[in-house]
């Protein structure tokens, strides 16, 4: 039997990607040495774990509903799911944890994110998977890990705020209805405007 120990040792945003990406470093420990390692990773935003201003009181609203009712709506989010490949190591190694961070509002981890002025973000990583091992008689076994194996990890909100602004300077996205999307371009058409923020100023939004 193999029990791996989990850490994360660090966060950063990942230059030059196609998509707004953090990179996690991930610290792995055993104490047999392993030939690899199929690990499943869950990232869950742990949001009972920190204290709300006023302003992210009424930026989460549509999330948590009123701050009243908090004790109950105020919930765990799924952030996201994703497999890595760990390489052979001989009791630890590092290896870096790669997410894709979406900017559309209505994922409710983008929202949660977005609402928030600063301070840190409370993570929960859990882990399950295969991991391949020599046993003592020197071939190769596997056995597969439990979600009972975590870690968790304080993401600075900056770093989120400072990859989303490395990508979308200064904007967000909102999604509409095709029917919407196409009254609105036309609106915009027919009165010149130049752009679309034009338009909705010129609606009165």
């Amino acid at each position: 039997m193999v029990d791996l120990g989990f850490s994360v040792l660090d966060a950063a945003r990942v230059e030059h990607t196609a998509v707004p990406t953090l990179r996690f470093a991930l610290g792995v420990r055993s104490e047999v040495p392993v030939r690899s390692v199929l690990l499943d990773v869950q990232l869950q935003i742990a949001a009972r774990r920190r204290g709300y201003d006023a302003s992210a009181h009424e930026r989460l609203f549509e999330l948590f509903g009123p701050v009243a009712d908090w004790g109950t709506t105020l919930r765990t989010l799924l952030w996201t799911r994703t497999t890595l490949v760990v390489p052979p190591f001989e009791s630890s190694t590092m290896v870096d944890l790669d997410v894709p961070c979406s900017y559309d509002l209505e994922v409710a981890a983008s929202r949660y994110l977005d609402a928030l002025g600063d301070g840190d973000v409370p993570l929960e990583f859990l882990f399950s998977g295969s991991v391949f091992y020599t046993g003592a008689d020197g071939g190769l076994q596997t056995t597969r890990l439990s979600w009972q194996s975590e870690a968790a990890y304080a993401l600075p909100v900056r770093v989120w705020k400072e990859t989303m602004e490395s990508y979308f300077r200064g904007t967000a996205w909102v999604r509409l209805s095709k029917e919407s999307f196409d009254r609105l371009s036309a609106y915009k058409s027919r009165n010149a405007l130049a752009s679309w923020d034009d338009a909705l100023e010129a609606l009165g939004l």
